[in-house]
């Protein structure tokens, strides 16, 4: 197994499942290396059930149907060197049913989007199989897989298995406050830096070592041209959608910076229209998301010019940001020049990022625990009209809304920055507002990588602004946990 992090939320949702009465039938996806079977088997271990783990690979249908009644046969027949084979899907799942009997067993089929590969029909028999079989048993049926398109649409209306699911797990990847278990040694801005090119995904932060510099485990590590690293874009891709190149082209225009489906589309060399389309399924597949302005109200959001187009996946950021525009000189082995030009960038980098969305998740965060001057409805930031702010919160009702700016420059934050957002692009982000900002209560926040001048902390008192620094924000985002 896996090492385990955090997850305690999963842990205790699965273990309410568990407990309940009945046959249970989840449903648990996430993008590979997220860490659902390691999930999955803890969880096993815990609650101490007997357990069935099957994981399916891409073969021949009569392949896939003995690798999972082996699964079962050699769980009721230890020992046994003897499987049957059957013919059809209703077969295995009959002789499944008659295995467990009524025993109150866990049985996770894995990957389960190569089974339907093998098989398009098999969620047709697994219909079948639950309505005449497993409903009335005991069983804890769990399909867990990393095809995120195919899972989810096994929730949907015209699926064969719609309803029949009892829960759902959607598992994404840790939250920030994950860093402190897996890197100790490392300072919190190293970490903030570690999650910038890393994000949560476990499979991923485990190959780092904080006994060594950033540098030497990027170069170790993302690289070296025998690690995943140098090809994990493409193979998230692969098993997702059929021309993975134009998926690709896609993903490195706005990993250069381009934003706008206009600027994609040229920068990507492909039509709008196709562009629209791939777009359309990298937000499916939890890839890209489009941000638009939170001071944009709700109702029209979906229509506004401004949304803009943004890498979800912290490592695709940091890839097509630093690594593929440098395809050639890592394949000659220039991995000190690439890192020289890395580095160079590395500050903004980290601070536009991470840092910032670390800020929003600390406003989330004090809404949670209740030390926030009002409940938004939504925490996004805001552009427009040559005016940026970094993080926003708002409540349309109430008419409320929190302005900030997070820096993560390495000098303390002095008191010109209090007086920009203040005096400067305040009064312009109220205009922008429906009511032009008629009525509103408005209310600021500082955070910084180092800390404030004494300018500066005199001036946010005056405005009763809150004043963040990173060790702050790393220890209320730790004593959160998940968010």
């Amino acid at each position: 197994m896996g090492r385990f992090v955090g997850r305690q939320s999963e842990l205790d949702s699965l273990r309410e499942i568990a407990a309940r009465s009945g046959a249970q039938f989840l449903l648990v996806y996430g993008r590979r290396r997220v860490g659902k079977t390691t999930l999955l088997l803890k969880w096993a271990e815990e609650v101490g059930l007997p357990l069935i783990y099957w994981v399916a690979a891409r073969d021949s249908s009569a392949n896939v149907r003995l690798g999972v009644t082996r699964a079962v046969w050699t769980w009721a027949y230890p020992g046994s060197q003897s499987v049957p084979r059957f013919e059809t899907w209703a077969e295995v799942f009959e002789a499944i049913a008659n295995l467990i009997s009524d025993q109150r067993v866990i049985l996770i089929l894995d990957e389960f989007a190569y089974a339907v590969e093998s098989d398009p029909s098999l969620p047709s028999y697994f219909q079948a199989a639950w309505d005449h079989h497993f409903k009335q048993s005991n069983v804890i049926l769990v399909l867990s897989g990393s095809h995120i398109g195919m899972m989810v649409n096994l929730l949907g209306y015209q699926a064969p298995l719609y309803g029949r699911f009892t829960a759902h797990l959607h598992l994404k990847p840790l939250p920030f406050a994950a860093t402190a278990d897996f890197f100790p040694r490392y300072t919190a801005a190293e970490r903030v830096a570690v999650y910038a090119i890393l994000g949560g995904v476990p499979a991923y932060l485990e190959r780092f070592d904080d006994a060594e510099s950033i540098s030497s485990n990027v170069r170790r590590e993302i690289m070296s041209p025998t690690g995943i690293f140098r090809i994990e874009p493409f193979f998230l891709l692969s098993d997702e959608v059929r021309e993975p190149r134009n998926y690709v082209a896609v993903l490195r225009a706005i990993g250069e910076g381009h934003h706008t489906l206009d600027a994609i589309t040229l920068a990507a060399g492909l039509t709008k229209q196709h562009v629209s389309s791939y777009l359309s399924r990298l937000q499916e597949l939890h890839l890209v998301e489009r941000r638009v302005p939170v001071t944009v109200p709700p109702a029209r959001a979906g229509q506004s010019h401004q949304g803009l187009y943004h890498l979800r996946d912290h490592y695709h950021r940091f890839y097509f940001r630093f690594l593929d525009p440098h395809r050639n000189l890592l394949e000659q082995g220039q991995m000190d020049f690439v890192w020289q030009q890395i580095q160079d960038q590395m500050r903004a980098f980290v601070g536009t990022t991470a840092f910032e969305e670390l800020c929003r998740d600390w406003v989330w965060r004090q809404v949670a625990v209740r030390r926030f001057p009002f409940l938004p409805q939504d925490v996004g930031a805001h552009w427009g009209k040559g005016v940026q702010v970094d993080v926003v919160a708002i409540n349309w009702q109430d008419k409320a809304i929190l302005l900030g700016e997070a820096k993560w420059g390495t000098d303390p934050v002095g008191e010109a920055v209090i007086h920009n957002l203040i005096e400067g692009k305040a009064p312009r982000v109220l205009a922008a507002l429906p009511d032009g900002g008629e009525g509103w209560a408005v209310h600021f926040a500082f955070f910084a990588r180092v800390g404030f001048t004494e300018a500066a902390q005199a001036e946010a008192k005056k405005h009763g602004a809150i004043l963040v620094d990173l060790d702050t924000l790393d220890h209320d985002l730790r004593q959160g946990g998940n968010i």
